[in-house]
């Protein structure tokens, strides 16, 4: 009997402990309540800093803090403005990083040379760190400019890989990476090629998703067809892309600043992108991250864009940005889940 009652107990035991390691990992993908879109809004000083708005299906968004920003990009930056904010949360889903270009257009698209590196508990309070990548490292001497960079978990190296577009003196924009530290506060490895086209041309606005194993990053070719194309490797930091032919934005006008998510609780994924000299936001569909048709007529959106990301947020975060910046006209809170 004592013998029973001890395996009761470690059984016990060993569920316990699998529930509470199972805590770690943060919210499942059934937990999403909604979506948050960060963006920045257009090239007059006012206009380059972090704004959100909130969607509960990724295809209807709306401002939160009446399209105000929701960060003083003078306290963050070094520029004094900041754009093409993007947003990933951890590998534990505790966390938030968000990286953004520390620029202001107003003095020159070859003027800036640091990124912000922020993180998060909450998606309402950030710390963040100024990253000059001219200072930071030797050799950068004729650096011109760094460009929307983004973040990803790389897991051959166990660390968060921060990727982005660098040019140099007269060659071509070519997007690099670094591993930043523990405390996302820093790189601390050499910026290193991440891709660069077999063409030679240049590219930036790297995009990458994880979909069963494989890493699809879409990136904006300049100088050769412009347009948004995609590139496929199993190993982030291999070198060893397989670039896929043809293009995947849907229209003939000039876009960049392509995101790609994933809906929650679907196998449909979004693309989107900065239909920049309209001044509009295109959305596509797509099952395979190959095919995408335009699903425009569904989409809605009371402000304007620009290169921004979404990330799907639980209905706790939902509730403490709507608790910060107010509940926008319109939108119904969906019903809280039992979370993590």
């Amino acid at each position: 009997m004592k013998i029973k009652w001890i395996l009761i107990y470690l059984l016990t035991f060993i569920v316990l402990d699998l529930g509470a390691q199972g805590n770690k990992s943060g919210p499942a993908e059934k937990d999403f309540a909604g979506y948050l879109f960060a963006y920045f809004k257009g090239n007059e000083v006012k206009d380059e800093a972090v704004c959100y708005a909130i969607s509960k299906d990724g295809y209807t968004y709306l401002s939160l803090n009446n399209n105000n920003p929701v960060l003083d990009s003078k306290l963050i930056s070094s520029t004094g403005g900041v754009r093409d904010p993007h947003i990933l949360r951890s590998e534990d889903g505790k966390t938030f990083y968000m990286v953004v270009t520390d620029m202001t257009s107003s003095k020159g698209w070859d003027s800036n040379r640091a990124m912000v590196l922020l993180k998060s508990n909450d998606l309402v309070n950030w710390t963040s760190s100024v990253i000059n990548i001219q200072q930071r490292y030797a050799g950068q001497e004729d650096l011109k400019r760094v460009w929307a960079p983004q973040t990803i978990f790389d897991p051959e190296a166990g660390k968060y890989m921060v990727y982005w577009s660098m040019k140099h003196g007269d060659g071509q924009d070519i997007i690099y990476y670094a591993y930043a530290n523990d405390d996302f506060t820093d790189l601390i490895s050499e910026p290193a090629v991440l891709f660069m086209p077999k063409n030679g041309k240049s590219c930036i606005d790297g995009d990458i998703i994880n979909k069963n194993g494989l890493y699809y990053m879409f990136y904006k070719t300049e100088g050769h067809g412009n347009g948004i194309r995609l590139a496929i490797t199993d190993a982030l930091s291999s070198g060893k892309w397989i670039e896929q032919p043809g293009y995947k934005q849907q229209t003939k006008d000039a876009v960049e600043g392509s995101c790609v998510f994933k809906l929650a609780n679907q196998d449909t994924y979004i693309l989107m992108y900065d239909v920049y000299m309209k001044g509009k936001y295109q959305f596509c569909e797509s099952k395979d991250l190959d095919v995408f048709h335009v699903v425009d007529k569904e989409i809605s959106m009371n402000f304007h864009p620009r290169h921004g990301t979404v990330v799907p947020v639980t209905h706790k975060e939902l509730k403490a940005l709507t608790d910060k910046w107010g509940i926008p006209q319109g939108f119904k809170m969906p019903e809280e889940k039992n979370v993590y």
